[in-house]
């Protein structure tokens, strides 16, 4: 089966190509070039040495860059939704943009396979049954996870009612405390975190994809997803679907075809579901009580419409914008990094970079807080320079390594959640380039993450040898 998924993917990717490259204006071998760059770096993603960060930065950058230009340049005729800047689509233009981001993906696949000689997972998924919080969960299983669904059903709908962390919303109540970080923390990441502890306890308990394995995670990505107006809802869960499935082929556990299938329908459902609540949510908030509500609903949130596979993934625009700039150079560079986050804003980049459409005078800056991203392959291109953005690229991607590795070393060896905070990394790189000075804050928020949970887990353990628990 997986052979025969393979076969069908590697041809739509020739036959894609094929077209594309008919149809490119440039020089076929630019073309080539990049086509072969972009799917060595998401195959390189899936080989048996990948961490979880190349298998998701592949498939980001794939999606942003490689899929988005092949198919606009086969069907659309090379034209772009999204703002490209001052790019004005002559041969030369494409060729430029093309053998920068070729360039980009050579630097990223070079970091993976030097790191492959550092580290990789074992062959086999480690067990978990010495874990403190295994042994507590194990023992207060139905407690546990009835506590959890709770609070995540409570985060969600006070987050709904009070606004306190809402994409493209500015804060509509500021908790005491800093609170609003808890909840920021929460709803990204934090809560997938403590499912992505559930389902490797799961699979420990059960030997198997079990029932809970499936809800939680599912549960815990709709409530949370919607709840910050986000269609972001396969991210979190395709890493703790890809986490538990590499953990249970390594440890050959039956997965079963037909629990897979309830649970990807499942899934698909409520996925759906989730997106179409936030598109409602989000036109409704937008312009809750304004007049010439369809004209800036069309400008605003147009690409709601748009096919989310495709024009949502953060890429190839922001290069070309980057690419065709006059102002390009190191003042752009330190200026970028002075940015400071302020809500109703837009980002340097909307402001100097592109013809941004939330700077429309139809936008309401005092109440909703939009900005568009250049991703950060543009981001570390802002400088033009070839050989700084391939450096630095190596950088940020033997960075992520190490994260990763913490989190496997301190985090009890959980693939699951290894593959999770990868994902987020990975993520945050694909649409890097918005006041990337306090970027510090998303990968405090993951080491901390990870402190609390070696925390707890040491100090059950040490419970559990006490026999108090």
């Amino acid at each position: 089966m997986i052979r025969v998924v393979l076969f069908l993917f590697l041809a739509s990717v020739v036959g894609l190509s094929f077209v594309a490259g008919l149809r490119y204006s440039g020089h076929w071998a630019v073309y080539l070039s990049f086509a072969i760059a972009a799917n060595a770096l998401l195959l390189a993603g899936f080989r048996r040495g990948a961490l979880y960060f190349d298998t998701f930065i592949g498939i980001f950058l794939w999606l942003g860059f490689w899929l988005k230009l092949s198919i606009r340049v086969a069907f659309l005729g090379g034209e772009f939704s999204e703002p490209v800047g001052a790019f004005d689509a002559s041969p030369q233009s494409f060729d430029a943009v093309l053998l920068v981001a070729t360039a980009s993906f050579s630097a990223l696949l070079l970091a993976t396979f030097v790191r492959e000689r550092c580290f990789t997972y074992p062959a086999l998924a480690p067990g978990c049954a010495d874990s403190g919080l295994f042994l507590f969960y194990r023992k207060y299983r139905g407690l546990v996870v009835t506590v959890f669904l709770v609070t995540i059903l409570l985060a969600a709908l006070s987050n709904v009612w009070l606004g306190i962390y809402q994409r493209g919303m500015v804060t509509g109540t500021v908790l005491p405390f800093g609170l609003n970080g808890v909840y920021k923390w929460a709803l990204q990441f934090g809560l997938a975190s403590i499912s992505a502890l559930i389902v490797r306890f799961e699979i420990e308990l059960g030997r198997r994809l079990t029932p809970l394995a499936i809800i939680v995670p599912v549960f815990e990505g709709f409530m949370s997803n919607t709840a910050m107006l986000s269609r972001g809802m396969v991210l979190n869960a395709s890493a703790i679907g890809v986490g538990g499935l590499r953990t249970m082929l390594s440890r050959t556990m039956r997965i079963g075809a037909l629990r897979l299938g309830a649970a990807s329908v499942l899934f698909c459902l409520l996925f759906v579901i989730s997106v179409l609540a936030v598109n409602y949510l989000r036109i409704a908030a937008f312009n809750m009580g304004e007049e010439g509500v369809r004209s800036q609903t069309a400008a605003v949130t147009g690409s709601m419409t748009t096919p989310l596979f495709i024009d949502r993934w953060v890429g190839i625009e922001g290069l070309m914008a980057v690419a065709s700039s006059d102002i390009k150079g190191w003042d752009l560079w330190r200026a970028a990094w002075q940015e400071r986050f302020q809500e109703g804003t837009p980002s340097l980049y909307d402001q100097r970079l592109i013809a941004s459409p939330y700077l429309t005078p139809g936008v309401d800056r005092s109440r909703n807080h939009f900005v568009s991203l250049p991703g950060m392959v543009a981001f570390l291109y802002y400088p033009g320079s070839m050989l700084f953005l391939c450096a630095s690229l190596l950088v940020v991607a033997w960075s992520a390594a190490f994260l990763e590795y913490l989190t496997y070393r301190f985090c009890g060896a959980n693939w699951i959640l290894c593959a999770l905070f990868a994902q987020v990394i990975a993520f945050r790189y694909a649409s890097f380039g918005y006041v990337p000075g306090q970027s510090y804050l998303l990968f405090g928020s993951l080491i901390l993450n990870g402190a609390l949970i070696l925390l707890a887990d040491r100090l059950l353990l040490r419970v559990q040898q006490n026999g108090v628990a």
